[in-house]
């Protein structure tokens, strides 16, 4: 939109998905080189980070990579923006419509298999309507299918490779190392594909490294608190701050809780989402700088003044 061209190093596990991209942007008329996948190695991107006619880097990844490539642009004296893990916050307040909450608790648990950056991880609800929450929530989970992720009937996918899967796995292992309690699932469903079946995971306390780490996939983590105050306390404690939601019948309130929770987007009664007029991003360790929007297309453009004065100005 700005007139930059692009670079792209996608995910290495998904270059036909790359290469689909930039043939769309062909078929729709973008000239040539405006976009271009780089089939290249990790070992390969700093070479390109280095290279005088790249003139910003974009990052969606994990922090440890996030680190990295923001260390080699900065390097570099470039710009760059970081998009990268998320622990989102899911609160849901005494006075929320409890049947639309857990539909939009399935929704944002779920979208993608949980393999989503803001995907609802932490389920944060007062104590007064946890256990409705929870009993109406592992009912909707129960309910999911797995099965072919083209099959447009499928209500449960896979996880995106086998080692993600086995990941994930071992995180829910350590969890419950740790003291965790398994609601329901935890396991590999038994059938061909990386499928997990959806989790839920409880009593999880701070020295547990479930409360600090981002379960990519379908777990989800159930907290009770006492109150509001509570509620933002918990969400607030964490290193990551990307989006968050937060369920109540009174607006006015979910603007207040949203104002308090430190993250880069709130949602008031809606799983946090994305959408091309708003701006997304976050802060903490889910990395600075904003994607789409006009405030993302002002990420990487040069803000040149040009200021024309009378020659008989005074000095």
């Amino acid at each position: 939109m700005a007139g930059n061209v692009v670079m792209v190093k996608h995910a290495a596990c998904v270059p036909q998905c790359a290469i689909a991209f930039e043939k769309l942007w062909l078929e729709a008329g973008a000239p040539a080189g405006a976009y271009t996948n780089l089939l290249i190695s990790h070992d390969q991107v700093n070479r390109v980070i280095d290279d005088p006619r790249i003139k910003g880097v974009a990052l969606t990844g994990s922090v440890e990579a996030g680190k990295l490539v923001a260390g080699r642009a900065g390097h570099n004296l470039k710009k760059s923006t970081m998009e990268l893990g998320g622990s989102d916050a899911f609160i849901v307040l005494e006075d929320a419509d409890l049947d639309q909450t857990v539909k939009w608790a399935v929704w944002a648990k779920m979208n993608n298999t949980g393999q989503c950056c803001v995907a609802a991880k932490r389920f944060i609800v007062v104590e007064q309507v946890a256990d409705r929450f929870l009993d109406r929530f592992q009912t909707a989970l129960a309910a999911l299918s797995a099965g072919d992720p083209m099959d447009s009937t499928t209500t449960l996918g896979p996880l995106s490779t086998e080692a993600a899967l086995l990941h994930l796995l071992d995180q829910v292992k350590r969890a419950v190392a740790h003291g965790a309690t398994v609601v329901m699932g935890g396991q590999r469903i038994d059938r061909r594909g990386a499928f997990m079946q959806p989790t839920i995971l409880a009593n999880i306390k701070p020295d547990n490294p479930a409360f600090r780490d981002e379960f990519f996939g379908p777990v989800a983590l159930f907290f009770r608190v006492g109150n509001e105050d509570e509620a933002v306390a918990l969400a607030n404690n964490s290193d990551f701050g990307l989006g968050g939601s937060v369920f109540t019948s009174d607006i006015a309130r979910g603007k207040r809780v949203a104002s308090r929770v430190d993250t880069g987007m709130m949602f008031v009664n809606h799983p946090t989402w994305t959408s091309a007029d708003l701006p997304f991003g976050g802060i903490k360790n889910s990395g600075y700088g904003r994607e789409l929007s006009s405030m993302g297309i002002q990420e990487f453009v040069n803000k040149k003044l040009v200021r024309v004065v009378s020659i008989d100005a005074a000095a």
